[in-house]
């Protein structure tokens, strides 16, 4: 019987028992399987009976509560346990060789030890789940048992003088102590849950978060092998392919992870750095960053370290199994009767570790646990960071909150530096934590593989080290080189932005004027300068990977050479391939260095920014708004412990975390009747030490309205905020009744919106009623607007919403102010953005009739003095005193001059207001543009909407496979759409280049495999002829020097192409683009919104600029790498090929199912952190209006939320990547360990030699690495690919035809002469999908002649003036122009000719010069004449510079007025004889009008002058219609377009 449990050799009965049972070494062994046995009967049942009736009775996450004591330690002794399992099955196995005949039991109990382990904490998982501790106890007697058995084998081994230098002592030893410790594991089970032999057990409720259902984040709660493998992810990220991932399937956060846990861990760490003694040191943010997130930073850097160390196994390793690869020899004979005891052989611990079987099992475990360590660490550090992150974006937002106002106008804070505090601040310290563990971990690992380098080579490797060593300052260098190249790429590409949407906005006057080649340049120029930068980004992009890539090579040639010279010869194959594996391990920290060295820069400077932030200025503490209080406010100081008395009746809302308490005192109740608000002899400031308002004595009668009138900057505005306690009191004091509530509605004179639907707007988080809601509608008459609107209250309005018009905006801030049920309102300045019928409205329906009903009391600060016969109450202003107090009666009594002044204002105003009656008011301008692009995009909707639902009716079929299928393809057709935009000879460049550089690379390392395993077989021929190996190595060497000199210049090609590639493709994507969309139809930009072009040229082009091409090199690298690295191992050990085809299917699904997922996360983590920085933004801007209102409280709550989504999404998504990572590298480690099988099971076929064997193995330890890079750089270029496909889907758009059937040649050059145009039959559509907007118009004019259009708002009259211009699409009849059809000429020609004035006036940024003459014709003189005409010449000549003053962006430095005067003066510099004005004058006040009138007379004599007119007044425009009416020229075109008029005019509202 060759199998037998004792073995069966001749000389020794191994069953006898002579000397007592326990002296047979076999028995013993038999002994030790009885508990394992146990085990194994007793709980397969339990496992597999399960127990669907004992589960707990609450609703939770149930496989993940864990809470038996001792949960970790438990799982760590069983892993610890099944791997000294390992060991001794594998020292068995050993021992078991040696022997003459099969001895079962040296090894059977060690693997039936391995299966009782596995099951006691597969057992252990169930029971805890299922919460039945009473099972325990079979866990309780089986480790007492083993313990038992175990102890008596160690005994019987001390017996018998084995000891410590025997293997197997040592293993049986630590088993005893092993199973020990599980038992005191369990007996604390029992001990603090009392679960048996207790009377009453402990009762134990799952933890809040596990009760919650909403909380799917689970890595914090589940058993220590699904939180190294993050197996809990699986559901969500295998579900990810068959249904996208969207918020609600993410689920909240665990509180612990909560931006609001953690701030208040960072804040208590802050705060209690500040002594009572000492109240104003500042705090270091450093040391409460260091106490609050220690912990968890110190928990990953331990988990680094020890990955760090368990890689040094992998080089180590190699050169064991190449070493022993060959080394069989059998343990003599003397040896083997020295070390046998009860009858079997004991062998020592080096024994083992000189079998190459062995070693490559412990390769395997080693790289297992380091890939385990690492990801480990990685996601603690991450976790961390995030935390961080969360708890200083609330830090940073309660001091937005609390910021004082001065700091704000004063422009000590501006908006950018909080969006940038933000945005760019608390990510770099974010990212720094990440980073940080790297810092100490590193030198440790480099100075661990320099000593073993040494170790393994001598001198000649520090030589290579060296190498290294030294290139690492030079990669600082070329670190900080990219950051400062990419701040300058920045600026320029915001400069580009700058123009690019200056372009946007004005296209179409562009267009009219034909200037778009001209202002295309212009954005080409600013766009040559940042491709120049790019360029030099790319060169130092390149150098970077060149280095990372050459300098291994370099190491390991001048290690070599140098080996070389120093031992005449070269190493054996053993450290060569361990060096090797070793300088591909040193590498990495290395180039790491510099990059972690450049974040902990950063983050020195973000933490300056932030402490700055953080100890600016506060507003004072104004909870006196509460009660019946008033605050004397000593300039700012702080008070600390005086005596509080608040009313008790109004408790506080909330509890601001102040530092101060000012002093209060309770008013006698006879001063408090009838004044809402008080103020005595108060002065106060805007912090800049000048007195903004003094000595003012005011009061605001209770329930009545109050006035507040002035000229401009007079302090009016200020007065409202000193009453809101906005601004600092040098004196005086501001007293509030007690029957107001706590908070005032305020509507300021800047609007401010949230990024919200209207309704939301409106409500601003009041309960909704309708009742309320309509009569404040009413009120504010936005029912108009609203009904243009797409969703109408519903819509999304805001920075990211549907751009309003300033008056809208204003109207519903005001709504939003009288909607609130507070007692005050204070309305600043709420007409100035309304027109006359709008201000009556709101007056009288708003003011006058809502809020008085209500008799709530009303502050108003208006310029419009004919509603001061409507005031109960004013309060006269003048350079920030009170000038008058009192009822207009008592003005007109007393200060007789004031009120006949008053009076003639307004008249004045009265006469405006005549004017205003005249011409289309603003607001139906304002409705006019908002319908017509909604009108324009619902066309486009519709397109859109037809497609959506094309995709949605294959969901519906529920035919999942089909989408999923679509949503795993990786977008070949846009990658290669991409390269090709790049240049086909440099795409086949950079293949060329990358193919044959990996090739040099693979034969450096097999000629190196060659040359060490030539010394091996030579050494053994050339013994006796010791002077022949020189000769025989000396061709090795230079062949060798050639190769790494060849790689290295490859590397350098190759990373070049790669960016240089990327750049041209950029370039070309760039050109084309801005090309097409400059000569797109003016449709186009009626129908696709500013933002969605603007992204375009922003995000997108970015993407474009800088994240493919080092993604692309990075995919191409990686996956070269894998490839040539499986080539090799194949071609050297082919029976690794049937390993891989098993391996390449998990590798397919895995990278499959990561791709989809991961997709979903980044893009769930890009849409959360949108609605954040908005929503610091928005909180900033309207600071004053949120603390008026008092809901500082609900907009804290819904940052804590916004921030909590985010980190959701970034948690999962950084969860998600370690989930790729870790099932990659065990991946990589099964690769390793079939290759190393493979080549051990080969070597006994004497195939591969030695240096081939460590080649293999090198080899395979690099795919660990770069396996996961091939899924993340997949990944990231598909979600990167989307802006390419944005690009192209704009490429599409159609160009006007710009080329006429007319030559330019053929038009004269004086072309139009006379302005003689005929219009017949005319019918124009804005597009071949939409009704026509005029229909068979015929008209004649005469040349010279002035004529009026006129006509309702809707009936076709701006669209009669763009047909002149070719602008919309004629389709019938034509326009004849001095005798050429305008529809055959050349556009440029057609546009260039005429002159065109729009109802917006437009301006560029630049010089007046430019915008008057961009193409540089004509002379100083004409302009000047020009600007004389436009009654602008002396305001210009006052500017400095002249012509060449600045024009800010918008023309933002001129009044509406001037800008409107300046568009005239560019329509006269072109010297068209026909000019066409459209509604020109509507933003020109009456005596600029009457002279231009005079001006259009004289300066125009002999031209065509057409002006378009709305139909309201025709006596307001004397000059133009009077002549008009002489010539019977009038067009009514309301009636003469057939019926034209009318269809347009549903046609618009529809």
């Amino acid at each position: 019987m060759a199998f037998s449990f004792c073995g069966n050799d001749k000389n020794i009965s191994a069953y006898s028992v002579e000397n007592g049972v326990l002296n047979n070494g076999c028995f013993v062994d038999a002994l030790n399987l009885v508990p394992h046995v146990f085990l194994l009967f007793i709980t397969f049942p339990i496992l597999f009976i399960g127990w669907g009736s004992q589960s707990s009775k609450v609703q939770i996450h149930h496989n993940t509560w864990l809470h038996f004591p001792g949960h970790n330690m438990r799982w760590i002794l069983t892993f610890l346990l099944l791997f000294v399992h390992v060991c001794e099955f594998a020292e068995g196995i050993v021992s078991n060789k040696v022997m003459n005949t099969d001895h079962l039991h040296l090894f059977m109990p060690a693997f039936m030890g391995f299966i009782a382990a596995t099951t006691s904490v597969v057992y252990y998982h169930n029971i805890e789940t299922s919460n039945f501790p009473k099972l325990l106890l079979v866990l309780f007697i089986y480790w007492v048992l083993a313990f038992i058995t175990k102890s008596i084998k160690l005994w019987k081994f001390t017996e018998f003088g084995v000891g410590p230098q025997h293997l197997r002592f040592c293993i049986t030893a630590l088993l005893v102590i092993l199973y020990g410790l599980l038992m005191a594991v369990e007996v604390n089970v029992i001990r603090v849950r009392k679960y048996v032999f207790f009377a009453n057990p402990q009762k134990v409720k799952p933890p809040e978060d596990l009760q919650d259902l909403g909380v799917r984040f689970l890595q914090p709660f589940v058993n220590l092998l699904s939180k190294a493998t993050y197996w809990w992810m699986n559901p969500l990220i295998m579900g990810a392919h068959k249904r996208p991932i969207e918020l609600k399937k993410i689920g909240k956060l665990p509180i612990a992870m909560r931006a609001l846990t953690n701030y208040l861990r960072l804040k208590d760490a802050y705060e209690d750095q500040r002594t009572p003694e000492d109240r104003d040191q500042n705090p270091s943010i450093w040391r409460s960053m260091y106490r609050a997130f220690g912990r968890p930073i110190l928990l990953s850097s331990t988990f680094r370290y020890l990955a760090d160390l368990l890689g040094f196994a992998g080089p180590l390793c190699i050169s064991g199994i190449v070493k022993y690869l060959d080394v069989t020899e059998v343990v003599s004979s003397e040896d083997k009767k020295k070390e046998t005891y009860l009858g079997v052989y004991f062998m020592s611990s080096a024994e083992l570790l000189q079998n190459s079987s062995v070693l490559s099992v412990l390769l395997f475990l080693a790289l297992v646990l380091q890939r385990t360590f690492l990801q480990a660490s990685y996601y603690v550090t991450i976790e961390t960071g995030i935390n961080l992150r969360g708890a200083l974006l609330a830090m940073i937002y309660n001091k937005i909150l609390r910021l004082s106002t001065s700091n704000m106008s004063m422009g000590e804070m501006t908006l950018g530096q909080i969006n940038n505090l933000v945005a760019i601040e608390t990510n770099q310290l974010m990212w720094f934590l990440f980073l940080c563990p790297n810092l100490w971990a590193m030198p440790v690992q480099i100075v661990m593989g320099v000593i073993l380098l040494y170790y393994l080579l001598g001198w000649s490797a520090l030589v290579g080290a060296s190498v290294i060593v030294l290139l690492a300052p030079v990669q600082y260098l070329i670190a900080t080189k990219l950051a400062d190249t990419q701040k300058n790429t920045l600026e320029h590409s915001t400069d580009r932005l700058k123009k690019t949407t200056e372009i946007l906005k004005g296209i179409k006057l562009l267009k009219l004027y034909a200037w778009e080649d001209i202002f295309c340049g212009n954005v080409e120029d600013t766009r040559g300068k940042e491709l120049t930068s790019l360029k030099t980004f790319a060169f130092y992009t390149s150098m970077s990977i060149f280095m990372n890539a050459a300098i291994p090579i370099a190491a390991v040639l001048a290690t070599f050479v140098m080996h070389h010279f120093l031992n005449k010869s070269g190493p054996s194959p053993s450290e060569a391939f361990a060096a090797l594996a070793l300088f591909h391990i040193l590498v990495t920290p290395l180039f790491l260095l510099s990059t972690v060295v450049r974040f902990a820069v950063k983050a020195l400077v973000s933490v300056q920014k932030l402490g700055e932030f953080l100890q600016s200025d506060e507003i004072g503490d104004d909870s006196w708004r509460n009660g019946d209080i008033s605050v004397s406010l000593n300039a700012g100081k702080k008070h600390t412990g005086m005596t509080k008395a608040i009313n008790r009746k109004q408790p506080m809302r909330y509890q601001m975390d102040n530092y101060e308490q000012p002093i209060r005192r309770q008013m006698r109740p006879t001063e408090t009747e009838d004044v809402a608000v008080k103020v005595s002899n108060g002065s106060f400031t805007w912090g800049n030490n000048l007195l903004t308002l003094s000595d003012i004595n005011i009061r605001i009668p209770t329930g009545q309205l109050t006035m507040i009138v002035g000229q401009v900057g007079c302090g009016k505005s200020s007065l409202l905020l000193a009453m809101l306690g906005e601004m600092q009191a040098i004196d005086g004091v501001v007293h509030w009744s007690n029957k107001n509530r706590n908070s005032v509605a305020y509507a300021a004179q800047k609007s401010w919106l949230l990024n919200a639907t209207l309704e939301e707007n409106i409500t601003f988080g009041s309960p909704f009623n309708k009742q309320r809601y309509k009569a404040v509608i009413d009120a504010c008459s936005l029912q108009p607007d609203i009904d243009l609107l797409p969703f109408g209250d519903q819509t999304e309005i805001g920075e990211r919403g549907i751009n309003l018009s300033g008056g809208q905006r204003q109207r519903i801030c005001v709504a939003r102010a009288l909607y609130q049920n507070t007692n005050i309102v204070f309305l600043d300045d709420p007409f100035s953005a309304l027109d006359i019928h709008l201000s009556d409205h709101l007056m009288q329906e708003g003011i006058l009739k809502f809020l008085q009903d209500d008799k709530r009391t009303v502050v108003l600060v208006t310029h419009k003095l004919q509603y001061l016969i409507h005031a109960d109450w004013i309060i006269a202003m003048k350079d920030g005193s009170i000038l008058r107090e009192g009822t207009l009666k008592d003005i007109q009594t007393h200060d007789v001059e004031l009120y006949d002044h008053w009076k003639t204002l307004m008249n004045r105003q009265d006469q405006e207001l005549e004017k205003d009656t005249q011409q289309d008011s603003q607001t139906t301008l304002e409705r006019k543009t908002l319908r017509r692009a909604f009108y324009s995009r619902e066309a486009k909707n519709h397109v859109d909407d037809e497609d959506e639902e094309e995709v949605e009716e294959e969901d519906e079929e529920d035919d999942f496979s089909l989408i999923a299928n679509r949503r795993s393809k990786i977008p070949w057709k846009v990658c290669w759409c991409y390269l090709s935009s790049g240049g086909f000879f440099m795409v086949f460049l950079m293949v060329f280049s990358k193919l044959i550089k990996h090739s040099v690379i693979v034969a450096i390392d097999y000629w190196l495999a060659v040359w060490t395993s030539s010394k091996t077989d030579s050494a053994s021929l050339n013994e006796t002829l010791s002077s022949g190996i020189p000769e025989q190595d000396s061709h090795y060497l230079p062949v060798f020097i050639t190769l790494c000199a060849a790689g290295i210049t490859l590397c350098l090609i190759t990373s070049l192409t790669v960016e240089f590639l990327g750049l041209s493709a950029a370039t070309n994507l760039h050109h084309n683009l801005l090309n097409k969309i400059l000569h797109a139809p003016i449709r186009f930009f009626d129908v696709t919104p500013l933002g969605q072009i603007l992204n375009r040229f922003s995000a997108d082009t970015n993407i474009i600029d800088q994240h493919i091409p080092p993604t692309l090199e990075s995919l191409t690298r990686s996956t070269l790498l894998c490839l040539s690295a499986i080539g090799v191992i194949s071609s050297i050990t082919p029976a690794f090929l049937i390993a891989l085809i098993p391996l390449s299917v998990a590798f397919y699904f895995i990278q499959k199912y990561f791709r989809v997922a991961s997709k979903d996360l980044q893009d769930l983590d890009d849409s959360t952190q949108l609605p954040l920085l908005c929503h610091f933004s928005e909180t900033a801007e309207g600071l004053t209006t949120i603390r008026a209102f008092r809901h500082e409280a609900r907009f804290k709550q819904r940052m804590l939320e916004l921030t909590d989504t985010n980190n959701t999404a970034y948690l999962f998504l950084s969860a998600a990547n370690r989930w790729l990572e870790v099932r990659t590298d065990y991946l990589g480690a099964v690769i390793v360990l079939t290759a190393a099988t493979a080549s051990i099971w080969s070597s006994q076929y004497g195939l591969p030699a030695g240096g081939l064997v460590g080649l293999g193995l090198t080899y395979a330890l690099t795919v660990s690495n770069y396996l996961n890079w091939v899924v993340r750089n997949l990944a990231d270029l598909e979600v990167q690919m989307a802006a390419v496909t944005k690009v192209n889907s704009f490429l599409g758009t159609e160009s006007e035809n710009y080329e006429g059937s007319m030559e330019a040649s053929q038009v004269p050059q004086d072309w139009p002469q006379d302005g003689e145009i005929k219009i017949q039959g005319l019918c124009v559509r804005y597009d071949p999908l939409l009704k026509p907007v005029l229909k068979h118009v015929n008209a004649y004019i005469k040349p010279g002649q002035k004529v009026g259009i006129c006509g309702r708002t809707g009936s076709g009259k701006s669209s009669l003036s763009l047909a002149f211009f070719n602008m919309v699409d004629i389709f019938e009849g034509k326009i004849i122009i001095d005798g050429i059809d305008i529809y055959k000429l050349p556009l440029h020609t057609l546009r260039s000719r005429l002159s065109i004035i729009l109802q917006d006036p437009v301006l560029f940024s630049g010089s007046i010069r430019f915008n008057l003459d961009p193409e540089r014709e004509c002379s100083d003189d004409r302009l000047w004449e020009a600007l004389e005409i436009a009654q602008l010449k002396n305001m210009v000549k006052s500017l400095p510079g002249g012509l060449d003053a600045v024009v800010t962006e918008g023309g933002e430095n001129f009044s509406v007025g001037q800008r409107q005067l300046f568009c005239l003066a560019r329509a006269f510099v072109r010297k068209s004889s026909i000019l066409i004005m459209d509604e020109a004058t509507a933003s020109i006040d009456m005596a600029t009008e009457n002279i231009l009138q005079k001006v259009v007379m004289t300066a125009f004599a002999d031209r065509t002058v057409v002006t378009i007119a709305s139909a309201h007044h025709p006596h307001g425009r004397p000059g133009h219609c009077d002549e008009a009416r002489k010539h019977r020229g009038v067009r009514q075109t309301q009636d003469s377009f057939g019926a034209g008029g009318r269809d347009v005019r549903l046609l618009r509202q529809s």
